[in-house]
């Protein structure tokens, strides 16, 4: 960011002022916040279509769309009518209502994932709170026994949080939730010994985003489909990050051919708007939350219910699933130096770096106008707007050899 300068008249001479302004804004932010993100890597003003600019003037490409939640960008035209359209009529109308939004997104997204009569949507504004309240509905199911993922990452709130393998996340706020056990994903004798008669549920990503963008085998997913019926427990699916046409499908679990007993849903469904979603799937499993037993203030609001029909709406009109498809093979097999594999699906994807730190990649593509995320230490992530173009990637994919060298410099 260049700096700012102005004259002194009364020594005669130019003197630096403050840096830029986003310097200054990053120094009120310290002194201000929780520092529970750390400092912030810049101070972001707009942002049109796939690129933002920050308060300083510099344009990026974001390739990450706010960890997967910006689905159309910014600004999208669709989006901005729509939040406009209901923000006039009402953006909010507490529980002991409901809205024509709220009816109308829950009926879209039971359609989507193909699920039977007597299915239900609860609305929350998060995905830690949608997998707050699957976690309540495993409860109802009499057991305690929850199987999680290693690799696993499903919130932050207590609840979610012991269904969170990394250590680092979870013990400093320990005790946690107890009758949690964690098996290594893809790994089906241990999935098989691990799902017994006590088991309540079993938590699973069909591709882990925080562990550096790793897929579970299809085949694993219908094991645990088969282990779960028979043993007549839940399988609950994480599509926080995965789902709302991400990979290309609605939902990641599709090519697998099963059906859940629920799911849930945030990130990319409201565009940018709050929101999380816990689908159940059929009268059973709807049944088993009655009236009084959950609830949330600000859950299916009509704002953030408008804001996800109008992304549902613009991923179909606009073909983006097959954009996703099309456009995220150019990140399926890089032969570029300093990769060492590629990982994902759609527009969810990992570069595996081999040799260099990649948060100096993150930091050096940064520098050229990059946005992307240091997911692990050797690994970037990866999630930009369904909407980038096979040109707007093409020129990450260009300066990616320059930026390798660059950071490779500096390691």
């Amino acid at each position: 960011m260049s700096a700012d300068r102005s004259t002194d008249t009364s020594e005669g001479r130019g003197v630096p002022e403050v840096a830029s302004k986003g310097t200054g804004l990053l120094t009120r932010y310290a002194a201000s916040m929780v520092q529970v993100f750390g400092t912030p890597q810049i101070v972001l003003a707009s942002g049109q279509g796939c690129w933002v600019t920050d308060i300083d003037g510099k344009r990026y490409l974001d390739l990450l769309s706010g960890i997967a939640v910006n689905a159309l960008g910014y600004g999208h035209p669709a989006l901005v009518q729509a939040v406009s359209k209901q923000a006039e009529a009402a953006i909010h109308i507490s529980n002991f209502f409901t809205s024509e939004p709220a009816i109308q997104l829950a009926e879209r997204l039971l359609a989507l994932a193909g699920a039977p009569t007597g299915s239900g949507v609860f609305f929350a504004n998060s995905g830690t709170e949608a997998n707050e309240a699957a976690i309540k509905l495993t409860r109802r199911t009499g057991r305690s026994r929850i199987i999680a993922m290693e690799g696993s990452f499903h919130g932050r709130s207590t609840g979610a949080l012991a269904l969170t393998h990394k250590a680092a996340y979870r013990e400093p706020f320990e005790p946690l939730i107890p009758d949690v056990h964690f098996v290594p994903p893809g790994d089906a004798d241990a999935l098989r010994v691990a799902v017994d008669g006590q088991t309540a549920a079993v938590f699973v990503e069909p591709i882990q985003g925080e562990a550096g963008i790793r897929e579970v085998p299809a085949g694993y997913l219908r094991l645990a489909r088969d282990l779960t019926r028979r043993h007549g427990a839940l399988l609950v699916l994480d599509e926080i990050q995965t789902g709302v046409g991400r990979t290309g499908d609605w939902f990641a679990h599709t090519s697998a051919g099963i059906r859940p007993d629920a799911m849930t849903l945030a990130k990319g469904l409201g565009g940018g708007v709050p929101i999380g979603a816990l689908l159940t799937y059929g009268p059973e499993v709807t049944g088993l939350l009655t009236a009084g037993q959950h609830g949330t203030t600000f859950g299916g609001n009509p704002l953030a219910c408008a804001a996800g029909l109008a992304v549902l709406d613009t991923i179909e009109r606009d073909h983006l699933l097959e954009n996703a498809t099309r456009v995220g093979a150019l990140l399926g097999d890089l032969n570029v130096p300093g990769v060492s594999a590629t990982r994902g699906r759609g527009l969810l994807r990992a570069i595996e770096l081999s040799g260099i730190p990649a948060p100096l990649v993150m930091q050096e593509a940064r520098d050229a106008g990059f946005i992307v995320n240091a997911v692990t230490p050797t690994a970037l992530r990866l999630a930009p707007p369904l909407i980038i173009t096979a040109d707007e990637l093409g020129g990450f994919l260009t300066a990616l050899p320059g930026i390798l060298e660059r950071a490779q410099a500096l390691s």
